[in-house]
């Protein structure tokens, strides 16, 4: 039992050869049509490979490391990694749903990932501005938009599309033209190697599958590998964002305030009095207004330098570079400071210098720096404003954000296939083997060769985790085992007893019946009787919660007990020639309770034998009648025990059809006439029933005992 260390060295070599040979293949492939200008990728075409023998881990380990090595000479690769990544993900799916219509899947495969390929890669070129494809497919793209009317973006992913098709059918031509050159032995060995237990079917792995809750371990596992690795990246991506936040607004507010401040010193106030009185007119306003748009558009940090006169809460607009613009303001302007400036209009009415200003208006959160236009020291009620663009820092974060997910995208994926495949093959699938085959192994039926066959199924599992697993398994193994021979011994040991026990049992039945002169045989043959009208109402479904196996045993073991009461009578009454008279019959039915008082004795002294309990029912209620007239206690219908009912018939029958001392045996026939007669009165009508459809094993029971004794009809 268990793989040799090194067969199991073997497996994982050949899983490692496959994901580096499949490495190997995307690098130069892409290598190859990077540098003869090609427009095609051809870098699935080793992650389809691997994907096919290995499974869906494999393949998308191999895309992730395909991609990370291709990004040392294609900075962009490491971004389209997910791409390869769903790749193996939907060659994972066909190979697992492949059916009857081959040509059919194929195609519906290469469509699907042409089309994810292709939507998804043109969607991050265009974010990531990344125009290449677009260059080489531009003038179809354009073809296309021009004549259907649609935008550029989708033209090009339609030619995309078309292009993935042509590379992905490629791809998957090459990859099946280098399993083409293994066998099939060596593809099974390397799709086995997975396994870390003897490989099971596809239907066993559906209902092993099916069973798993949401709280099953595989997805326990599962959550807590993908908590392991988002959580870590979030809180990262979180604090790297807002150490960046607070680095940038320091530093934009710190650029805006320099400027602002040049730009106050530059201007002569004696000129900013003629800019306000005539305004563009005036001879330096073009000069002053370029220098402030040059400022402007030289730094990162801001998004409007102007010039104004404050005026109590209101400002008029100076010198603004966006005046002929959208959004911008013609000299003489007036303006009304928003709610965010009131705390600070005191000291911009003295001409003092306030901190930078956090504003929330109508066109969102932003900071404002200001710096004062002096006089030669004088104070003034001139001042540039300048407003820090945080547009430009929220788009950088989006910008991050959206790359760090396009690069991890990828990884988490692979995070979460080892999960569902290590916690698969080394976890979940042996160990709902074990408990399968151990369930299996405990609600048995208990018979030595279905206990023996459970032992060679969980022996066939061959797990070899190479952990604590396998040493559970083994111990499991070994426990069955153990018990199987235990319970083995325990059977030989319980034939013996039985045997000695039914000996004892007949021995003390002859012992009464030897002193009847006239009872030849009659607990062999009641006992046959018995067992033949059990089968019977077990076969017709009668009393079927009663009549078990086991009380089978126990009523045909217990059979011969049924007359142990007349070791009481006496022989002269017990032998007698002719009829008995009222006084004496009434001494040979005490038989019926000095055979229960036997009984209960032998029970108190042996507990638990059930086949006891039926031999006391027997021995003292086979006298009772069905409509109640019999002896000892005149129980009537199902009041009377089965077994004793059961016994009923089968010792009248063989009283008929035995001679006595003070009768002949009767005919078959008679003997027959007289059970159906009885039938519903005297016995329980089932039993008549059974007894009736068993006539053919009657007779041989008749043939056997009787022999020439009794002339027979039938017989």
């Amino acid at each position: 039992m268990g793989s040799h260390p090194e067969n199991k060295n073997k497996e994982h070599m050949r899983r490692q050869m496959a994901v580096w040979v499949g490495v190997i293949c995307n690098v130069l492939l892409t290598v190859i049509v990077h540098k003869l200008g090609i427009p095609l990728y051809l870098d699935t075409t080793g992650t389809m490979m691997v994907t096919v023998l290995c499974g869906p881990f494999a393949g998308i380990l191999t895309a992730v490391i395909s991609n990370l090595i291709c990004s040392l000479f294609k900075s962009c690769a490491l971004y389209y990694s997910v791409i390869n990544v769903m790749v193996a993900l939907c060659t994972a799916r066909m190979i697992r749903h492949e059916t009857k219509h081959k040509v059919k899947t194929i195609i519906l495969f290469l469509s699907l990932i042409s089309v994810i390929s292709g939507v998804t890669g043109t969607l991050f070129q265009w974010f990531l501005d990344d125009t290449s494809q677009f260059l080489v497919f531009n003038k179809s793209a354009e073809y296309i938009a021009s004549k259907t009317g649609m935008p550029l973006l989708a033209g090009t992913m339609i030619v995309c599309v078309l292009q993935n098709l042509v590379d992905k059918t490629l791809s998957a031509c090459i990859a099946r033209f280098i399993i083409s050159f293994m066998s099939k032995d060596q593809l099974k060995a390397i799709k086995d190697s997975e396994w870390k237990q003897t490989p099971l079917s596809r239907k066993a792995l559906k209902n092993i599958n099916a069973k798993a809750g949401f709280y099953s371990l595989r997805n326990k596992m599962v959550i807590t590998l993908l908590l392991a690795s988002v959580l870590p990246v979030t809180v990262m991506t979180g604090i790297g964002l807002k150490l960046y936040f607070d680095n940038a607004k320091e530093t934009y507010t710190q650029d805006a305030q320099r400027a602002a401040q040049f730009v106050a010193s530059y201007l002569d106030p004696d000129r900013v009095m003629m800019y306000y009185q005539e305004r563009e007119n005036s001879s330096g306003y073009p000069l002053a207004a370029k220098l402030l748009e040059g400022i402007r558009d030289n730094s990162h940090s801001i998004k409007h330098l102007y010039l104004i006169e404050v005026d109590g809460a209101e400002f008029t607009y100076i010198l603004d570079p966006d005046a002929e613009n959208e959004g911008g303001h013609k000299s003489g302007t007036r303006g009304h400071f928003s709610e965010s400036f009131e705390p600070y209009l005191p000291m911009l009415q003295a001409g003092e210098t306030p901190e930078p200003i956090l504003t929330d208006d109508k066109d969102g959160k932003g900071i404002t720096v200001c710096a004062p236009v002096t006089n030669y020291g004088e104070k003034t009620n001139f001042y540039v404003f300048a407003d820090v663009a945080m547009e430009s820092m929220n788009e950088y974060a989006l910008n991050f954000v959206v790359r760090t997910l396009m690069i991890l995208s990828g990884f988490f994926i692979l995070a979460l296939s080892f999960g569902f495949t290590f916690s698969g093959y080394h976890l979940v699938y042996p160990i709902r083997s074990i408990t399968r085959c151990a369930n299996r192994f405990i609600n048995g039926s208990g018979e030595q060769d279905e206990i023996d066959e459970n032992v060679r199924k969980i022996r066939s599992l061959n797990i070899h985790t190479g952990d604590e697993l396998e040493e559970l398994y083994r111990a499991i193994c070994k426990m069955e085992s153990n018990t199987a021979e235990q319970l083995r011994a325990i059977r030989r040991y319980g034939e013996s007893f039985t045997k000695m026990q039914n000996g004892l049992i007949v021995t003390m039945a002859d012992m009464v019946e030897n002193r009847d002169s006239d009872t030849g045989a009659h607990v062999q043959k009641t006992a046959a009787y018995v067992k033949i009208i059990l089968e019977g109402l077990k076969k017709k479904g009668y009393y079927s919660e009663k009549i078990t196996p086991k009380y089978i045993k126990d009523v045909v073991m217990s059979a011969p007990l049924h007359d142990v009461g007349k070791i009481n009578i006496t022989d002269t009454i017990l032998n007698k020639p002719g009829r008995l008279t009222d006084e004496e019959f009434s001494i040979m039915k005490t038989h019926t309770s000095s055979g229960r008082v036997i009984m209960d004795h032998a029970i108190s002294t042996v507990e638990g034998e059930s086949y006891l309990k039926e031999a006391r029912n027997m021995a003292a209620y086979h006298h009772e009648r069905w409509d109640g007239k019999g002896y000892p206690e005149g129980l009537h219908g199902e009041a009377i025990p089965l077994s004793a009912r059961i016994m009923s018939v089968a010792d009248v029958f063989d009283a008929l059809t035995s001679k006595r001392v003070y009768k002949p045996a009767y005919t078959l026939d008679k003997a027959l006439e007289i059970i159906k007669e009885g039938s519903g009165t005297q016995f329980d009508a089932k039993c008549v029933e059974a007894f009736m459809d068993s006539l053919p094993e009657v007779k041989e029971i008749l043939k056997k005992y009787n022999g020439m004794e009794t002339e027979v009809n039938g017989v």
